[in-house]
């Protein structure tokens, strides 16, 4: 058997490396807003971690400039994976494959993921967007949820356990993971995956950090928006910002609007709450966009 050493206390980035020294860790697992703060708060590098092996991301999308950083400095690549508490292994691994940053690699061997559309309940095409989806005899599954049977019912049904994420494949067969279903944001007919835009936004050099959500600005109209953590010691125009996602983005996808935040609501081991976030947390908003 192996040790795992599972910490819940404070969220502080140099207590990881602590940890990692003091145990001789040699696999690290934690979501991308972790690598970012060990990146972005530590001085930290493959020196003060030697036993560090095998690096290890779910939880959130990992952005091509926290994958870049993290291999520069401490040597190791990232692997990203997808994972939900149904399941006892990771839906997806990358181990085996030429890394695409921000591909969650390819379904693990022995387990026939689909994506599918639910309206009929076939595999989508590469390229097109599906719900993950599991065979409901597959053995790595959960059996039900405790004392909900009508929950069970709403998620295990048609021989499938139906996730609620959403995720594309490319051409080469890498999973492209775009959100929970309520993650994703539906603007004027568009369904467009956060992850994308904040994809994009995360290359920026003036940005620490990225959040994209739909915004009700009235009934039924809903505009894609997006909240950033600037690097500190950095003023930025959040009217730039808008621009900047003009350029880089197709036009359904940028935002109309950008607030400028110091810090986003996160859970314990620092995932983003994207329905706690609200214009309350900005301190700079964008012109209005027509």
């Amino acid at each position: 058997g192996k040790t795992v050493i599972v910490y819940e206390g404070k969220n502080d980035a140099n207590t990881w490396i602590q940890l990692i020294k003091k145990h001789q860790a040699t696999i690290f697992i934690g979501v991308p807003t972790i690598y970012r703060q060990l990146i972005q708060k530590t001085t930290a590098t493959k020196k003060d971690v030697p036993s560090l092996r095998y690096c290890m991301s779910a939880g959130e999308h990992l952005s091509d400039e926290v994958f870049r950083f993290w291999n520069e400095r401490f040597e190791l690549n990232i692997y990203e994976a997808v994972g939900m508490s149904e399941f006892s292994y990771y839906l997806s691994q990358n181990k085996y494959a030429p890394i695409k940053p921000g591909s969650a690699g390819f379904p693990q061997p022995g387990h026939a993921i689909q994506l599918i559309d639910i309206e009929t309940l076939e595999p989508v095409p590469p390229g097109e967007e599906g719900m993950i989806c599991v065979p409901s005899n597959d053995p790595g599954l959960f059996l039900r949820y405790w004392n909900l049977e009508e929950e069970t019912k709403k998620y295990v049904h048609d021989d499938w356990f139906f996730t609620g994420d959403y995720a594309r494949y490319d051409t080469e067969g890498y999973i492209w993971f775009l959100g929970r279903k309520d993650d994703i944001i539906k603007s004027f007919g568009y369904r467009v995956s956060p992850y994308e835009i904040e994809r994009v936004y995360k290359s920026h050099p003036d940005i620490a950090d990225c959040a994209a959500i739909g915004e009700e600005i009235e009934k039924d109209k809903i505009l894609v928006t997006a909240y950033i953590i600037p690097h500190a010691n950095v003023s930025i125009d959040p009217n730039d910002l808008i621009n900047f996602g003009k350029k880089h983005l197709a036009a359904y996808k940028a935002p109309k609007t950008i607030y400028l935040t110091k810090e986003f609501p996160r859970t314990k081991n620092g995932k983003i709450l994207r329905k706690d976030i609200n214009n309350s947390i900005a301190f700079a908003k964008s012109e209005s966009q027509k």
